[in-house]
């Protein structure tokens, strides 16, 4: 992987710990991952192994196959997931068109429609 690959990912993680509105050490906590190695993958430095994104899939509602598209540079990775997140919320999390805050946004307002009670 490159290291825009790897800095992308970094960026990606970032953002859906806030979306899930984590700190840092709160997402280390629930993935079982070091304080110090998040913060490193975050900014970009390190490639996380398939047990790390597997951690953090599970402590971000996330599906693991779609972080495991996202570390790995593949876009359009997006599905439903065993954990339930639906197509559209992958979608949403994964535009790099829109800020953090529009997409805390726009996933509250679809879980409103939806009755999803999923957390962000």
């Amino acid at each position: 992987m490159d290291q825009t690959a790897v800095e992308a990912f970094g960026n990606y993680l970032r953002s859906q710990r806030k979306l899930a509105q984590l700190t840092l050490r709160e997402l280390s906590d629930l993935a079982e991952v070091s304080n110090p190695y998040l913060s490193q993958l975050e900014r970009g430095l390190h490639q996380p192994s398939v047990r790390v994104i597997k951690s953090l899939a599970n402590a971000l509602n996330l599906s693991a196959e779609t972080l495991l598209a996202q570390a790995a540079g593949i876009d359009g990775a997006n599905g439903d997931s065993a954990e339930g997140v639906s197509d559209t919320e992958a979608t949403i999390r994964s535009d790099a068109n829109l800020t953090d805050v529009q997409k805390a946004a726009l996933l509250e307002v679809y879980r409103s429609m939806t009755g999803g009670l999923q957390d962000s």
